[in-house]
């Protein structure tokens, strides 16, 4: 049972009329109810109760004076079906249409945690009611809901009570709505709450800066060459390094983005290749054409939580079309592929030191390499080996104990 009245003025008029015989619904070609525009709200009490010409009616069956209903619905009617009416926006003559089933379920759904109880539990009644009356074919309304964090300022929600709010708009003037856009997605997950840092802020508009010199003074370089992308053995050592960081970045960035929704994660990515690319002097046509390629990638992977100055960047760097209408760039798994990798190595599970070894190494040699090294052997010293595990191109673990 739900009490859905409510004594307010503001809400969906309940098509219900009291009469002698007792409570009749409105008849269909009586539909809309709609609320009277010439109300005074005083404080006093329902306002629609003392309006005549809404409340007074009369029976349709006898004719007989009646008196409307003066409660309004809930506004929980409306907002726990709104999802599937924006999909039959212009269904005049039905709740819903076909296009509801064509949009539905929402694949993603965000909102404030405040509403992941009541909003969400009336909104699945509201959809079980519409799918068992066949005005929807799915189960359920959402497949994935995000509920984001709070803004706090020196540890406490945002209150002008509390004198601790930030005014966006005086970010804005000064730093760019790029700057404030990546300072709030890079402080904090968006389901957990940030800190307000003014520094942060001024550490994202820092970061934007060293972006947009990387991209002047790469074009100030001219023209290199239009040739194509050489064969990956072609490349010298740090150009094949700063390729193969590339598509590591292009890969973590595409599911920090897409899947994860970790959009401070896909920053840092973005971070640290603008980094190896700011270190990386080009010396080969080879090498030009790589650095141009990282660069226009790093515009786009930006593009999402900066598209202002990307837009702006990828104009210098002497494209024509719009950034919105390029493709999101996709890994090159061969890219990824590295001659050497770094493994830990453990005695007893604790870390005891490094190894580089040739990626195609074999178990044995690389137990071998992992004994010898100094940092590792001086465990060794005394003990007797156990056991050897050996997690390819990840971990060596040597299990000893004292003889």
């Amino acid at each position: 049972d739900w009490g859905v009245g409510r004594q307010r003025y503001w809400g969906c008029p309940i098509p219900v009329i009291h009469t002698d015989e007792g409570l009749k619904t409105v008849r269909d070609e009586n539909l809309p109810v709609t609320l009277p525009e010439d109300i005074v709200i005083d404080g006093s009490g329902s306002p629609l109760v003392g309006h005549s010409d809404f409340a007074d009616t009369v029976d349709p069956d006898t004719g007989r004076p009646a008196i409307r209903e003066t409660d309004t619905f809930d506004t929980f009617m409306e907002s726990s079906w709104y999802y599937a009416r924006f999909a039959s926006a212009f269904s005049n003559d039905a709740m819903l249409d076909q296009n509801a089933n064509y949009w539905l379920p929402v694949d993603l759904y965000i909102g404030g945690i405040e509403h992941a109880i009541l909003h969400l539990l009336y909104a699945r009644f509201f959809h079980k009611v519409l799918r068992d009356l066949d005005l929807v074919v799915t189960d359920e309304p959402f497949k994935k809901l995000l509920t984001q964090g709070m803004v706090l300022k020196d540890g406490s929600k945002m209150s002008k009570s509390k004198g601790n709010t930030v005014d966006p708009q005086e970010l804005i003037d000064r730093y760019g709505a790029d700057t404030v856009r990546l300072f709030i997605m890079f402080a904090a997950p968006p389901e957990l709450s940030l800190e307000w840092s003014d520094d942060g802020v001024a550490g994202a508009h820092r970061f934007l800066k060293r972006l947009h010199t990387l991209v002047t003074e790469h074009v100030g370089q001219g023209n290199h060459s239009t040739s194509h992308m050489p064969e990956l053995d072609e490349l010298s050592d740090p150009a094949r390094d700063l390729y193969r960081k590339l598509h590591e970045t292009i890969s973590k960035v595409t599911d920090d983005i897409g899947r994860r929704y970790h959009f401070n994660t896909a920053i840092a990515a973005v971070m640290e290749l603008t980094n190896s690319t700011m270190k990386f002097k080009a010396a080969t046509e080879s090498d030009w054409l790589v650095l141009s390629e990282v660069i226009e990638t790093l515009i786009i992977l930006m593009s999402p939580i900066t598209p202002h100055i990307s837009q702006h960047l990828w104009s210098q760097l002497g494209n024509g079309d719009s950034l919105i209408d390029m493709n999101w760039p996709t890994v090159r798994e061969d890219a990824l592929t590295r001659d050497t990798v770094t493994l830990v190595v453990q005695v007893n599970g604790k870390l005891r030191g490094r190894i580089q070894v040739a990626a195609d190494t074999d178990e044995e040699r690389v137990l071998k390499i992992a004994r010898e090294d100094p940092g590792v052997a001086k465990f060794l010293e005394g003990m007797i080996e156990k056991k050897a595990i050996v997690v390819p191109k990840k971990i060596v673990n040597l299990v000893v104990a004292s003889q």
